[in-house]
């Protein structure tokens, strides 16, 4: 049972999401602790290809209360660790298909380690935002004829 700390729940809204890969992230220790209270926010972040690796940018996990100097700073970039052939795919769907690859769920496992789920997004129209939105309505509505003719 997988212990949930952040969701993106607007990348839906703004994205088309494709396949998500479970990846690793290199934090520090107060880093942990800190994300153990459940303070963290991935709303505003993205993943960025740099070099031959793949890090998280702008996510924001504050500082630990209980630490003093040994502290680290909330939006620094985290190196994501994920198998080669994995990287190599995502950055080949960013760099050819133009690809955005977008955190969808922070979480620690069933080890006790911290997870990021990232998806390979392509992002939204507002004509597809407003389908999307018009066909959730009409499913609603739908229901609710449903359910009053019995």
């Amino acid at each position: 049972m997988s212990k949930l700390i952040a969701e993106n729940r607007r990348a839906r809204f703004d994205y088309f999401l494709d396949d998500a890969i479970e990846a690793g992230i290199a934090l520090t220790g107060t880093e942990v602790k800190s994300l153990r209270e459940g303070k963290a926010n991935i709303a505003e972040s993205y993943v960025a290809v740099e070099g031959d690796e793949l890090a998280l940018i702008n996510a924001y996990i504050p500082e630990y209360s209980k630490a003093n100097r040994f502290n680290h700073e909330p939006r620094r970039p985290r190196r994501l660790l994920m198998h080669r052939k994995q990287i190599d795919k995502m950055m080949g769907a960013v760099q050819r298909d133009g690809r955005t690859l977008i955190p969808t769920k922070l979480y620690f496992n069933d080890k006790g380690r911290v997870k990021l789920e990232v998806a390979m997004a392509k992002g939204k129209k507002i004509h597809d935002k407003r389908a999307v939105e018009a066909d959730r309505d009409w499913k609603r509505e739908q229901g609710r004829l449903m359910r009053d003719r019995g």
